[in-house]
């Protein structure tokens, strides 16, 4: 399935709109990774922990999003847009929200 974050996918023809879909997805940041990242962030860098959970909580929205638009038929999404939000009283929480449009498409000529 072919997901882009633009309004069509160049080659192909949009045949048709089928209807927004999303994908979200929420993880915990455990204690051990907060000190460490804390650490990391009085020295400076890069915190390798939270980079982590943050890739695996956007594939697994993204999954989301494409198993969302496969049970409507779509192969392809477009105008993907993901947004990343602190959820919790001490944001111990995030998550990953992915929206766009399932379409169908077909070779353009």
């Amino acid at each position: 399935m072919i997901v882009t974050t633009t309004p069509q996918v160049d080659g192909y023809r949009i045949t048709g709109y089928l209807r927004v879909v999303a994908g979200e997805t929420i993880v915990g940041i455990n204690a051990f990774k907060d000190m460490a990242a804390g650490l990391r962030n009085l020295v400076g860098g890069r915190s390798g922990s939270y980079e982590k959970e943050l890739v695996g909580a956007r594939e697994a929205a993204l999954g989301e999003l494409v198993d969302r638009a496969s049970q409507l038929g779509a192969n392809a999404v477009v105008g993907v847009d993901i947004d990343y939000m602190a959820l919790g009283a001490d944001n111990g929480m995030l998550m990953v929200a992915a929206s766009g449009t399932a379409v169908t498409i077909e070779p353009a000529g």
